[in-house]
C-alpha cells in the first residue's frame, strides 16, 4: 500500500468514527415508565387474563419470524388476536401493547379490530406477562427502531450483518419487581339506592338502575365511557328532573321511583345479586318485596341510532312493563323516526355460571325488568374496551336516548296515551329539560379515573368517585343508603390479583457485536497512527514536494 493511500485510509477510518461517534447512544440511555398488566382475575371457578409479570426480554416487532424469549411490541394497529396467538405459541417473554393518546384520531375500523381481539384475548388465560402503556416520544422511537430492524430481516445478508454490527439499536425492556402477584378477594363491592315517594298508599315501584364500574385489557385504563358511562349520566339526570315532578304534591304520581347504582356490573353483576338479595331475604321491608311494576337497567346508551330492549321474556299484554315499552316505541315513533327500536328475547341458560345483562339478575327473583342498550348483542366488544372513552361518546344521542327514556316514563306514570301524542305533550323541554353541560360534566367526572372494580375501594381518587355518586343521590332523593358487600374469604365470587401497575425500564443499547466493530476501527486507526509516525520524514517530504509542485 503506497503513503497516500495510507493517508486517504486515515482520513476515511477517522471520518467512519466520528460518524459512529454521532450516532452511538449515550452513556446513560435508559428510560423508566409506568405499563399497565393486562386483568388477572377468577370468577366462577374460572381463570382469566394473563399469570404473569415479570419480564427480562430484548425488545421485537410483531413482524419478526421468531418472537421465542422477546417482548413483543405492538400499537393499536398492530394487535390482533393471530398475532397475540402466535406470540402465546412462540412461548415470547411479553407483550407490550402501546396506547395512542388521542383515540379520537384512530380509524373506525382499527378501533373495531382492535375490541374484537381485545375482547376474545380477555376469555383467555396466559402465562405471558401482558403490558399496555401510553405512548410517548421515547416508546414512540422504540417501536419504530424494532419496525426497521424487522424489515431489514429480508435484506441481503451483507446489509443485515452491517446493521447489526454499525448501525442497529437493541432495547432491553426490564420489570424488575420479583415480588410473587398476589390474590385478594377483600374488596368491596358498593351499591347506592334511593327513593322518590309517590302519592297514595302503598303505591308501585319503578326501579331505576345502571352498574357503574368499567373493564377492560388493562384495569388501570379502563374508563368506560359507553359502558356504563353513559348509563349512569342518563340516571343521574332521571333523578334531578324527576325530583322536580316530585317535589310538589300536585305532580306526584302514584309510583314509587326508585333509583340504584350498582358495582360489580363487569363481573357477573354482583352488586346487583347481592342487593337484590338483601332487600328480598333480608329486609323485613322493602320496595322490591311486592308490587314492583318494572325495573328498567340502563346500560350502553351513548351511541347509535337503535335501541334495544333485551327481556328474558317477552312481557304479556295488560302488565305494567309491556304499557311502558308501548309507550316507549311510541315516543320514538313520534318524534325520532330515525331510531330503530326492537325487543331481543334471551332466556337466562340457568347451565351457565354468568348472567348477560343486569335485568337477567332480576329476571331469577320472578321481577319483571329488562334492559335497554343501543347494543343488540350482550358480547359485544364495545362492552369492556380500554378505547371505551370519551371519544366514543355521541353527546347528542345520549341526551335523545336521555329523552326516550324520561318521556316514555312519564306518559306512562300519568297515564298520558289519553291526553296526545308524545310529539303534543312533551314534559321534558324548557325548565325541564336534559341540560347538555351537566351531562357533559358528568360524564367527564365519570371518566376522570378508570372505574375498574378491583380499583374502586383501594385508591384514593376512585373512593372519592363513589362517594360524588353518593353525594348526587343525597343531593336529590330521599332514603339514601349505601350498601356495601364483601366477600366470603372461605368461598369468594370472585378473586382479583395485584401488581396491575408496573414500572418498567427500557434500556437501549448497542449488540455485542458492534463492540468488535469498534474495537477493530480503532485498532486499525491506531495501526495506521502508529505507521504514520514511525515513516513521518519520509510523509513530510512527499506532503512538501507536493505542495511546493502545486505552487508552481
Amino acid at each position: 500500500m503506497s503513503q497516500r493511500d495510507l493517508c486517504v485510509a486515515a482520513v476515511l477510518l477517522l471520518l467512519c468514527i466520528q460518524c459512529l461517534h454521532g450516532s452511538a447512544l449515550p452513556a446513560v440511555s435508559s428510560y423508566e415508565f409506568t405499563a399497565y398488566r393486562m386483568q388477572q382475575y377468577d370468577l366462577a371457578q374460572q381463570k382469566h387474563g394473563c399469570r404473569g409479570a415479570i419480564v427480562v426480554a430484548e425488545a421485537r416487532s410483531a413482524d419478526e419470524p421468531v418472537l421465542t424469549r422477546r417482548c413483543v411490541i405492538m400499537k393499536v394497529m398492530d394487535f390482533t388476536t393471530e398475532k397475540f396467538l402466535e406470540a402465546q405459541r412462540q412461548n415470547a417473554a411479553a407483550i407490550l401493547v402501546l396506547l395512542q393518546k388521542n383515540i379520537s384520531n384512530i380509524p373506525h375500523d382499527t378501533i373495531q379490530s382492535f375490541m374484537m381481539s381485545e375482547s376474545a384475548v380477555l376469555l383467555k388465560e396466559t402465562l405471558m406477562p401482558v403490558y399496555v402503556a401510553p405512548e410517548d416520544e421515547q416508546l414512540l422511537y422504540m417501536y419504530e427502531e424494532v419496525k426497521q430492524a424487522a424489515a431489514t430481516r429480508t435484506s441481503s445478508v451483507f446489509i443485515r450483518v452491517l446493521r447489526s454490527m454499525v448501525t442497529a439499536t437493541a432495547f432491553q425492556i426490564l420489570v424488575s419487581n420479583n415480588v410473587a402477584i398476589k390474590a385478594f378477594n377483600d374488596n368491596a363491592i358498593i351499591t347506592l339506592e334511593g327513593v322518590l315517594p309517590g302519592a297514595g298508599e302503598d303505591p308501585p315501584t319503578i326501579v331505576i338502575t345502571a352498574h357503574y364500574d368499567s373493564f377492560g385489557l388493562a384495569p388501570w385504563l379502563s374508563y368506560g365511557a359507553d359502558s356504563n358511562g353513559s348509563g349512569v349520566t342518563i340516571l343521574l339526570e332521571l333523578v334531578r328532573l324527576f325530583q322536580k315532578l316530585y317535589s310538589s304534591s300536585s305532580t306526584r304520581p302514584p309510583y314509587h321511583l326508585m333509583f340504584s347504582l350498582t358495582g360489580g356490573g363487569k363481573y357477573n353483576f354482583l352488586g346487583t345479586k347481592r342487593w337484590i338479595e338483601e332487600n328480598l331475604d333480608h329486609a323485613e321491608s322493602s320496595l322490591l318485596h311486592d308490587n314492583v311494576a318494572f325495573v328498567l337497567c340502563l346500560d350502553t346508551l351513548a351511541n347509535s341510532d337503535e335501541l334495544y330492549m333485551h327481556v328474558s321474556r317477552p312481557p304479556k299484554p295488560d302488565t305494567p312493563m309491556h304499557a311502558f315499552i308501548q309507550q316507549l316505541e311510541e315516543v320514538v315513533l313520534s318524534r325520532f323516526q330515525w331510531v330503530k327500536v326492537g325487543m331481543v328475547h334471551k332466556k337466562i341458560n340457568l347451565i351457565e355460571s354468568t348472567v348477560a345483562w343486569e335485568h337477567e339478575r332480576y329476571s331469577l327473583r320472578r321481577i319483571p325488568s329488562f334492559t335497554l342498550s343501543h347494543l343488540e348483542d350482550p358480547k359485544s366488544e364495545l362492552r369492556g374496551s380500554v378505547l371505551d372513552t370519551t371519544s366514543q361518546v355521541d353527546l347528542r344521542k345520549l341526551k335523545r336516548n336521555g329523552i326516550i327514556i324520561a318521556e316514555a316514563l312519564a306518559r306512562y306514570m300519568y297515564n298520558l296515551s289519553d291526553k296526545g301524542s308524545p310529539k303534543d305533550i312533551q314534559l321534558f323541554k324548557g325548565q325541564m329539560d336534559f341540560h347538555d353541560a351537566r351531562m357533559s360534566h358528568l360524564m367527564s367526572v365519570l371518566t376522570s379515573v378508570p372505574r375498574a372494580t378491583q380499583l374502586l375501594d383501594r385508591e384514593p381518587a376512585h373512593m372519592v368517585l363513589v362517594n360524588s355518586l353518593e353525594h348526587e343521590f343525597k343531593q336529590y332523593l330521599q332514603q339514601v343508603h349505601r350498601h356495601t358487600f364483601r366477600q366470603d374469604k372461605r368461598d369468594p365470587d370472585i378473586t382479583f390479583y395485584d401488581q396491575m401497575n408496573q414500572p418498567i425500564v427500557m434500556y437501549r443499547v448497542k449488540p455485542a457485536a458492534f463492540d468488535l466493530f469498534l474495537g477493530g476501527c480503532i485498532a486499525a486507526y491506531l495501526g495506521i497512527v502508529y505507521y504514520a509516525i514511525q515513516n513521518f520524514g519520509f510523509l513530510y517530504t512527499k506532503l512538501k514536494a507536493a505542495v511546493k509542485s502545486k505552487q508552481q
